[in-house]
């Protein structure tokens, strides 16, 4: 099939009714039916939808497609695609020979009418490529800007149309994310979660996808966990306490270790944080992935991810550079919870300076507002100073002069605070060093980093790793 550019989005549903092979469900809760809505108004949308269903009373909902712990979430969505789709193949055996079958579903929370709540919701297709093949998933999770139920609705009809023609009209899974907000202005969406998977796209790394949605501008932040598994944050993070670790990981060191295990044994000794209820993660912004000209290194990008997924760390991704900007992410979902950020002096003097915050009209209270009003604590990592001798902590930290009585406010409050316990043997490792000495072929960088990590760098040859030593080099390294 090929792909037509810049259709309406009744082009998009008409294109799909008169393609006598595609043909489905489509199941909608809590939006209203505005996807079906798009195809009976373009046309001949009995070649097209076999059903259309809606169950918006909780019961009903329940009956239907099986209990689940909310009523807006992926797991609803999965019990909604599961059940229609296997109507499809139970009850048009006749069509199994010629039809690409599809259930579309989408559970979703629009904006209530005292507009105390964030539109948002789970959309998903499972479809088929050719006949009588397995089917593919593709799931998104949506966050709806619009501050009118209305146009809330109607940005859902147009996302739901643009998914379903995606899934049929292309084939790069970089063209089906980018083509989820056609026809719509970018301000009214956020797309936050993309996962497709199936025999027609084993060839995909979830992971780029999430990367994607980040660099093209669908959303700020995405995360997975440790197995490579796409997360969606406000169910990962709800209601968490959550410990932060910023850097470029490129490799991750025993210095990122030791940060993490400090920052967890402090985020322990505070008041009513139970570890149970507490996310660590490691944040790995846009800035840092991002080559000359715009362009990702995904290699590199997967590198760094798989050495963190190693040591069992959940990912961020974010395009937050500013520390405000993440602090005010995260608690959108931490919802008052106690939330730490991880960072060495260099980090906290960035903090302070004022030129970082000239987009803001309040400066740097303004900033300072934003990121310590949301239950937030930083912790300061030491550093050596330039004598290589010199243990340097936050109570060594000098900001400029006219932040001093700020500085000593935060430290009063107990808003800044030193890491204890950290293992100053290790201060004087320096990634970039180990870097070079990796791409280089020298030994003595497995000593700076976990022993896993080193064992994954030499097999998968990851940074410019040679791919020849001589057996005596090979040898020494392994001894050292």
């Amino acid at each position: 099939m090929e792909a037509f550019k810049k259709l309406t989005t009744k082009e998009k549903a008409l294109q799909l009714n008169l393609d006598e092979r595609i043909y489905g469900t489509i199941a909608e809760i809590g939006g209203g039916q505005e996807v079906a809505d798009y195809f009976f108004k373009a046309g001949a949308a009995s070649g097209t939808i076999a059903k259309t269903m809606s169950a918006y009373d909780m019961t009903f909902s329940d009956a239907i497609y099986g209990k689940t712990k909310r009523y807006v979430c992926e797991d609803k969505l999965h019990k909604m695609l599961t059940k229609e789709y296997n109507l499809l193949s139970q009850r048009l055996t006749h069509r199994t020979k010629r039809s690409h079958f599809f259930a579309f579903a989408n559970t979703v929370e629009t904006i209530n009418y005292k507009k105390t709540n964030e539109g948002h919701g789970w959309i998903g297709t499972r479809f088929q490529k050719h006949p009588n093949s397995e089917p593919n998933d593709c799931v998104i999770h949506v966050i709806l800007k619009d501050n009118d139920t209305l146009w809330q609705q109607q940005v859902l009809g147009i996302v739901g149309v643009n998914l379903i023609h995606a899934c049929y009209f292309y084939t790069e899974p970089e063209d089906i994310i980018n083509s989820l907000r056609d026809n719509l202005h970018s301000d009214r969406l956020e797309i936050d979660m993309f996962r497709i998977e199936g025999p027609d796209f084993h060839h995909v790394d979830n992971r780029l996808m999430s990367l994607l949605l980040v660099k093209n501008g669908l959303t700020h932040a995405t995360m997975f966990d440790l197995k490579g598994n796409v997360l969606q944050a406000s169910e990962k993070l709800y209601k968490k306490n959550v410990m932060v670790l910023r850097g470029r990981f490129r490799p991750v060191t025993n210095v990122n270790v030791d940060m993490m295990i400090c920052g967890l044994r402090a985020i322990k000794k505070e008041k009513d944080v139970d570890m149970k209820d507490t996310v660590a993660l490691t944040e790995l912004t846009l800035n840092d992935l991002t080559l000359e000209e715009g362009h990702v290194d995904e290699t590199d990008f997967l590198d760094r991810v798989d050495l963190l997924c190693s040591l069992g760390q959940t990912v961020l991704i974010s395009n937050y550079q500013e520390h405000y900007k993440l602090a005010s992410y995260l608690s959108k979902f931490t919802k008052g919870c106690k939330m730490g950020i991880i960072l060495g002096i260099n980090n906290l003097a960035r903090i302070f300076d004022e030129s970082y915050y000239q987009n803001l009209s309040g400066g740097i209270f303004e900033s300072f507002s934003r990121l310590f009003g949301s239950n937030v604590k930083l912790y300061v990592y030491p550093s050596v100073a330039k004598d290589g001798k010199t243990v340097l902590t936050s109570a060594e930290f000098e900001p400029p002069k006219h932040l001093t009585h700020l500085y000593q406010h935060l430290l009063d409050n107990n808003k800044v605070a030193n890491l204890e316990g950290a293992n100053v043997d290790l201060l004087h490792i320096i990634s970039d060093n180990v870097l070079e000495q990796i791409g280089s072929g020298k030994s003595g960088w497995e000593d700076q980093v976990p022993r896993r990590v080193a064992d994954i760098i030499k097999k998968d040859h990851m940074f410019n790793y040679p791919y020849e030593l001589k057996v005596d080099e090979e040898e020494d390294m392994v001894s050292d």
